[in-house]
């Protein structure tokens, strides 16, 4: 005869197993410490998606200069870190998933399917961002896309469980542990799985926190980009050759659209206008970021040449010939500022090819993708 453990004991061992870290009071320090770390990626997530998706009725300013990169930085490194606290909490909770009976009434049943879009949302979450910032894409959708609209569901059914949990957790604080030495269970303790947890958050934050703080460049073993490597000692996602593109010794600059007078300038011309040298950050929606030292035109000063209205938009189009982003908007707020340039020189040097020579975009406060590389017109429109 076969003889079938009860559900009741199941629950039992599991939960015995998991010790005094695996009870309901760290489950819930864990929970909060979740509930910070995906407020922050759901508000920098945010603005990484406005800003490099702008809608109509969002006009970025171009200062502070380090915003995208601060808030880009967080996103990412704090996304990382957050991996080991995620698995943490299913390993403080999974006993639930045995409970017996599984449904005790209508609404709890409810409760346990809302469930469901938290913990799969937040593994999607975390697994397809750190597919993203390693430049690999096993899946058939638009990962920007997915990641803004999966945020909502995520973020959605986070507030409800606080909402459905919140009593319960308060009432936890006051509480004693049961049992006594004789009946302590197996498995490591509160304060170890706590420290143990918060130490490999650390850990995994510092060393990746190099990828967009130079001064720890050396220690960004995680990160995908390092400050200082690359040509021009400036890290590069899309090199000309994956772009199409090749040196044109007949190049030319267009400003078209609604301009008082259309221009087609040579590099020799920019060269003859004023130039102007500065320090800018490269900041990409993957996390990594470096500053540069970079020399060039102020964009304003070819738009003036052009006269055009000042709130006018331009359109950067890239030599690229195709790709989601070879082309980006500059509102006014941009094109005004005295710091954004149509650079020619990176780090005392003429752009190298891979850098967007002959000629690229460099403005303050924008996501790496819309530094338009290559350009080859600028094309004027109306607001």
């Amino acid at each position: 005869m076969v003889h079938r453990p009860r559900p009741d004991r199941l629950i039992a061992a599991v939960r015995r197993f998991g010790g005094r870290g695996g009870d309901e009071r760290t489950a819930a320090w864990l929970g909060i410490g979740l509930g910070v770390s995906f407020t922050v990626a759901f508000v920098t997530g945010l603005i990484s998606h406005f800003m490099q998706h702008p809608p109509g009725w969002a006009v970025w300013p171009s200062r502070p200069v380090g915003l995208y990169r601060l808030t880009q930085g967080l996103h990412v490194i704090g996304g990382l870190a957050t991996i080991p606290l995620l698995l943490a909490k299913l390993w403080t909770v999974y006993p639930k998933l045995w409970q017996w009976p599984p449904v005790r009434s209508a609404g709890h049943a409810i409760e346990r399917a809302l469930v469901f879009p938290l913990v799969a949302g937040a593994l999607f979450q975390l697994v397809t961002g750190l597919f993203n910032i390693a430049y690999f894409y096993p899946f058939p959708f638009f990962f920007p896309a997915a990641h803004y609209w999966t945020a909502y569901i995520v973020y959605g059914a986070l507030l409800i469980h606080v909402a459905n949990q919140w009593a319960k957790v308060r009432g936890l604080w006051g509480g004693k542990d049961a049992g006594g030495p004789a009946t302590r269970p197996m498995g490591p303790s509160r304060r170890g799985v706590l420290a143990t947890v918060a130490g490999a958050c650390g850990l995994v934050g510092l060393v990746t926190v190099g990828e967009t703080f130079t001064p720890l460049g050396g220690l960004a073993l995680l990160a995908p980009r390092r400050p200082g490597v690359g040509p021009q000692r400036l890290p590069v996602n899309k090199t000309a050759a994956a772009a199409g593109v090749t040196r044109d010794p007949a190049w030319r600059l267009a400003v078209t659209g609604d301009v008082t007078r259309e221009l087609s300038l040579s590099l020799a011309d920019l060269r003859a206008m004023p130039r102007h040298v500065v320090r800018l950050p490269i900041a990409c929606v993957e996390g990594w970021s470096a500053e540069a030292t970079w020399a060039g035109v102020r964009l304003r000063d070819v738009l003036y040449a052009a006269g055009v209205d000042a709130d006018a938009r331009v359109r950067v189009e890239s030599l690229e010939a195709r790709g989601r982003y070879r082309t980006s908007e500059v509102d006014p707020p941009h094109w005004h500022d005295e710091l954004t340039l149509l650079a020619l020189d990176l780090n005392g040097e003429p752009l190298s090819l891979d850098h967007g020579h002959p000629c690229r975009l460099i403005a303050p406060d924008r996501p790496g993708v819309l530094q338009t590389k290559w350009i080859a017109r600028l094309v004027v429109h109306g607001p």
